[in-house]
């Protein structure tokens, strides 16, 4: 038995006085709607009507299940527009885990212009480089530079990012030649945590030849803009997207190496658990944000 479609049938009886006109305002015979009553009194083992050929009256017990049943109903109701509600606007509070970098540089000013749009949206940042489960965490979107994470989430590319090999003039002033990728053994490379390539660098030669280099030597860090800004301090080479490294670039900080060779382009994604009832706050957030870095560009 439905117990909820029982409780709605027997508060509609009760509402219209009678099995007849219950029956007619719910689209159903009113053999149906008697025997959806019968089954509830059944399952409750209590009467909850008293029947004359004429008229139905409430017993004790009856007016009591009425009146909880009818409260319940109307905050189930309440809930239900709500949620809603909820799938067709940006409210809410949308909890989302990424790195530093593209925080600071591209959601940050994402996020305040569409609070202009959305101002019932509120939203909560996780910063880290690491690759979070998000439904053990309670996160609802990752946004992510290259690995998108386990295959059970939904991985949708919204934007790309080009990795620069950079170091200080100050130290390229004093160290070995640097003119084929296979001279960075000789060089310390700042290493990253969560890089997921385990710290090999590609390099693609103008004839197409690839070049993979196992690099070391270095510092280490758990943070890309530390990563940068340790080579900006003279401590070697290091890679980062090109959104954080281009400041760096434009300032005199830093300065490409190898630049005669393509390197990888890697993919911005957007990442949540399932496409099943995605949420409107998800949505409408995943697609401005794209249209947004379409726009301003990840340089």
């Amino acid at each position: 038995m439905d117990k909820l479609e029982a409780m709605r049938v027997f508060c509609k009886v009760v509402e219209h006085g009678s099995f007849a006109a219950a029956a007619a305002k719910l689209d159903q015979s009113t053999s149906a709607v008697s025997r959806w009553v019968a089954q509830l009194e059944s399952h409750l083992q209590a009467r909850l009507l008293n029947r004359t050929t004429r008229r139905i009256s409430l017993t004790e017990s009856g007016r009591a299940y009425f009146e909880r049943a009818t409260q319940l109903l109307q905050e189930l109701d309440e809930v239900e527009a709500a949620v809603s509600e909820q799938a067709v606007q940006a409210k809410g509070t949308l909890k989302i885990t990424t790195s530093a970098g593209l925080a600071m540089s591209h959601l940050a000013p994402a996020m305040a212009e569409f609070r202009k749009q959305h101002p019932e949206l509120q939203f909560s940042v996780s910063v880290s480089g690491r690759v979070v489960d998000l439904v053990e965490e309670g996160f609802d979107l990752a946004l992510r530079i290259g690995a998108s994470g386990p295959p059970n989430n939904v991985a949708r590319s919204i934007g790309h990012t080009t990795m620069l090999y950079v170091a200080s003039p100050d130290y390229l002033a004093g160290a070995p030649p640097l003119r084929t990728p296979e001279d960075l053994r000789n060089h310390p490379c700042v290493t990253y945590e969560h890089d997921s390539d385990q710290h090999t660098w590609r390099f693609f030669a103008a004839d197409g030849t690839r070049h993979e280099i196992r690099i070391g030597g270095g510092p280490h860090a758990d943070n890309g803009d530390l990563v940068i800004e340790m080579a900006a301090h003279g401590l070697g080479i290091a890679t980062g997207p090109c959104f954080i490294v281009r400041p760096y670039l434009l300032s005199g900080r830093l300065q490409r190496v190898l630049p005669d060779y393509t390197t990888d382009v890697l993919n911005i994604h957007a990442v949540y658990p399932t496409r099943k009832h995605l949420s409107a706050k998800v949505r409408i957030f995943v697609n401005f944000f794209e249209e947004w870095l379409a726009r301003e560009g990840l340089g």
